[in-house]
């Protein structure tokens, strides 16, 4: 073995943040995986690929710096969206507790009433520009997908700092039934040393190096007696009628305390519009699971 693969590759860690946040939902909300992707999977992936694109020891590639950015609402603004400063300060927590660095720009409300992120990529840019030149990272990582990033990998590799780009094109229809999409700009894809096209590697549900399911939050068996011992078994295709515990952008989840709430999709309603669903209304549905096993509810409809 060269001494080459005995030195340690040291990696920095990018996060547009507004960008992993749509991913994330995306995957949470219409992705048939219903789940949120993992901070410590996405670091662990990370490294495992970028051991296996250079060559070495999985113990010799390691994450030294990581950066999340994004712009954020005011605490007035948030307070007034229910558990917004909640959900904020929970995610926040997580980014702490994998070493994460937070960096955040307050979000402008213009007159029209339309909120813009300003600044926010730039200082990404001039942050691992400069932590690069100082830190002396081998490999930059960035979840990203615009061209605006383009400049700073041209001038990443002036340092000679190789660049993994971590991206997802996907497209699905919102709960207005509008197609949406993603797609990450071409220019960046042919700038950077290591492009991973995350959607088709998670798609592919394959790798004999790395488990996909790692790369996502890890759901807690919920058991029947509180002992620990057994899971819930849903009993698919059973009539159950329960309250609305909770709705938001096209999904929602039903009191159903043994399996920690059941979580339901507007496609999933039949003979109701999910605008005229509320918190607390009675609902008929079907017992059933995701390609997990987890168990959600479907042919949900509203009782009168």
């Amino acid at each position: 073995m060269s001494d080459n693969q005995h030195t340690l590759t040291r990696i920095g860690v990018f996060y547009d943040g507004n960008y992993f946040l749509h991913v994330s939902n995306y995957y949470a909300y219409h992705h048939e995986r219903r789940n949120r992707l993992s901070i410590a999977g996405l670091h662990e992936f990370v490294r495992h690929r970028i051991a296996e694109e250079e060559g070495k020891d999985f113990h010799h590639c390691q994450i030294v710096d990581a950066h999340y950015f994004r712009g954020r609402l005011s605490a007035q603004e948030a307070s007034a969206e229910g558990n917004r400063l909640f959900y904020d300060r929970l995610f926040d927590d997580i980014l702490m507790m994998e070493g994460v660095t937070t960096h955040y720009l307050p979000v402008r409300t213009t007159f029209m009433g339309y909120r813009q992120e300003r600044g926010i990529d730039v200082w990404m840019a001039l942050e691992a520009f400069e932590l690069a030149l100082h830190k002396k990272f081998d490999v930059v990582v960035l979840i990203a997908s615009d061209s605006d990033f383009v400049p700073l990998v041209r001038k990443l590799h002036t340092l000679g700092v190789r660049v993994m780009l971590m991206a997802w094109d996907y497209e699905y229809f919102d709960e207005e039934g509008r197609r949406r999409s993603t797609v990450t700009s071409q220019y960046l894809w042919e700038e950077v040393t290591y492009p991973v096209a995350m959607e088709k590697f998670i798609d592919k549900d394959s790798d004999e190096h790395f488990s996909v399911n790692r790369l996502f939050v890890e759901r807690k068996k919920v058991p029947t007696n509180g002992s620990g011992e057994e899971p819930v078994e849903v009993e698919e295709g059973e009539v159950k009628t329960s309250t609305i515990f909770s709705l938001k952008d096209g999904y929602g989840f039903i009191s159903y305390p043994q399996t920690n709430n059941l979580f339901f999709h507007f496609s999933f309603l039949v003979d109701t519009d999910f605008n005229d669903l509320r918190e607390g209304d009675m609902v008929e549905f079907t017992m059933g699971k995701n390609e997990r096993g987890d168990p959600i509810a479907r042919n949900v409809k509203l009782v009168k």
